[in-house]
């Protein structure tokens, strides 16, 4: 991006900034205190009473991140799951952000289609709509027929969209480094990492081959299940700019009056959805990281008892086993509101440092909880406990753990939907005998069944070379206690040597100590041979025996 767009892009920026009556932000920054008689000089400033009138900042910020356009409405929406970094209330207002950019022509997407296939879509498809189901801002969807008769829709990346991202990510770092370099609370934010974190997952997003993968792989773990349907993915139609699917019928989930109509069995679906959840997490370690109402649909048909059916796979998540591990320890500990294993956990797992005191990262952990607990089960929402838990270790200098960002997001997402479809949902009595059954297997008797059952082929795999192998053990251990023989002998000679060298040592000092002193005490001024006493003569005599008999000693 050259330095003349970058500055058009900045005074496209500030305009739409001002607009919204944020331009108050970027004298906020204390780089910038100096000119912020600029702020207060501008006439859109002046009108007292318009300032009282204005929406909360909050309802600003959103709106002017949709009016900058679909790739700061992505940023907004990611932005918004980082609860442990942004007040509620601002929080709450970006999760609002839709993705409502104008579609892009349909001319525009058969040619990406057909370019990307090498094939027309006449060819391709029995029927296709160049009039889109659906856009956003990365791609928009159209339907279609394939020759066979199967439903379709096809999602095609919006032209040119890299070479926007790029320009606009460039100046958000760009912004994130002033913030960090000139503004405290910058640093605290990390707003540099947050932009790269967010260019990550944008660029995913952007493969749509790796979307396919996504769903593939999703639609495998929940085979022939009844809680979750996931759309089959046609490969053949597939490309990084190209993804044909099979088409779903269903209800929005965010229809729920429309859900209640069709005589839904409220409470076994919002049920359903922590099954799905807790499944993802702790059974298959792949999890759905963008399921709110927009990309969640249900059943139509037994509303009894209705599956879910998911759609946009471009962002998923996975855990490390360690912190799978920690994750169940944490969340059971929790909610049994033993607060000092949360802590605990917390600190072995590495998240908070080591040399944290235990005894005060628990009382802060209770003093943020414990009134949350007193409150009906209905009224208890898991996911923003666990967003104050997080909040609280970072005060404890609580790394950002990125994977949990996306679970804890995700988790928000499950419980929301779930007591929006039935109010009472008591999340600890679906989630409990997951998280039971998955420490079970981790550390109880069902690991050792699972162990054995891993590694019994690699056993019997092995068992034809056992005779060779062991063999060569044996060799190795009698060649080890050889060489340890061997190794032992020198360092007896070694000892040895040392030992003599000190008698040695010892022998000379004495003899050289004894001829001194019979020199010593020799009478002045004569002749050393003439004036030595007969004691003397005895002392050097003596002490030349020593001496010789050091030096010739072996």
């Amino acid at each position: 991006m050259n330095s003349f767009t970058q500055l058009l892009r900045l005074f496209e920026i500030n305009r739409i900034l001002i607009r919204h009556n944020l331009d108050e932000l970027i004298y906020a920054i204390p780089a910038f205190r100096p000119l912020s008689f600029i702020y207060h000089l501008s006439p859109w400033n002046w009108d007292k009473q318009k300032k009282k009138n204005r929406a909360p900042k909050a309802v600003r910020i959103r709106r002017a991140l949709e009016d900058l356009g679909p790739v700061f409405v992505k940023f907004g929406q990611i932005l918004s799951t980082r609860r442990d970094m942004l007040p509620d209330d601002l929080a709450n207002e970006l999760a609002n952000l839709q993705d409502n950019v104008p579609p892009f022509s349909g001319k525009e997407a058969r040619a990406i289609i057909e370019k990307s296939l090498e094939m027309p879509t006449s060819e391709l498809f029995q029927q296709f709509d160049e009039t889109p189901l659906a856009s956003a801002s990365i791609a928009q969807v159209h339907t279609a027929t394939l020759h066979n008769g199967q439903e379709a829709v096809v999602k095609v990346v919006r032209p040119g969209i890299e070479k926007t991202i790029r320009h606009d990510i460039d100046l958000m770092l760009l912004i994130a480094k002033m913030v960090h370099r000139f503004s405290d609370i910058g640093k605290r934010l990390r707003p540099i990492e947050v932009v790269q974190d967010y260019e990550k997952v944008i660029f995913d997003e952007l493969d749509l081959g790796r979307e396919a993968a996504n769903a593939s792989q999703l639609r495998r773990n929940f085979e022939d299940s009844s809680d979750l349907y996931v759309p089959e993915v046609y490969w053949d139609y597939c490309t990084d700019k190209v993804m044909t699917m099979e088409r779903i019928h269903g209800i929005p989930m965010g229809a729920t009056q429309t859900l209640r109509d069709n005589n839904t069995n409220m409470k076994k679906l919002a049920e359903r959805g922590v099954d799905i959840f807790f499944t993802q997490v702790f059974k298959h370690n792949f999890f759905h990281a963008d399921m709110h109402p927009g990309n969640i649909f249900v059943e139509e048909h037994n509303p009894q008892d209705a599956r879910y059916i998911a759609v946009d796979f471009g962002i998923m998540g996975t855990l490390e086993p360690q912190d799978q591990r920690y994750l169940a320890e944490n969340l059971h500990a929790f909610f049994n509101r033993d607060y000092k294993r949360v802590a605990d956990v917390h600190i072995e797992s590495g998240w908070v440092p080591a040399e944290t005191k235990a005894s005060e990262f628990e009382a802060a952990i209770r003093t943020v909880c414990e009134p949350i607990f007193q409150l009906p089960i209905k009224d208890i929402s898991y996911g923003k406990l666990l967003l104050r838990l997080f909040q609280t270790a970072r005060r404890f200098n609580m790394e950002v753990q990125p994977q949990l960002v996306l679970l804890q997001k995700t988790l928000l997402n499950i419980e929301g939907m779930g007591r929006e479809l039935y109010p009472d949902l008591d999340l600890w009595v679906t989630a409990k005998p997951f998280l039971q059954r998955w420490m079970d297997e981790q550390a109880g008797i069902r690991s050792l069944f699972l162990g054995a059952k891993t590694n019994l082929p690699k056993f019997i795999e092995q068992l034809p070379h056992m005779p060779v192998m062991i063999n060569e053990v044996i060799k190795q251990v009698h060649d080890q206690q050889l060489n340890l023989k061997w190794e032992s002998q020198q360092l007896e000679h070694i000892r040895k040597e040392i030992k003599d060298a000190n008698r040695r040592t010892t022998l000379s000092i004495s003899g050289g100590a004894l001829l001194i002193t019979a020199v010593l005490s020799s009478t002045p001024l004569l002749p050393v041979a003439s004036s030595l006493s007969p004691l003397s003569w005895g002392i050097a005599l003596m002490g030349l025996f020593l001496l010789i008999l050091g030096l010739l000693r072996k």
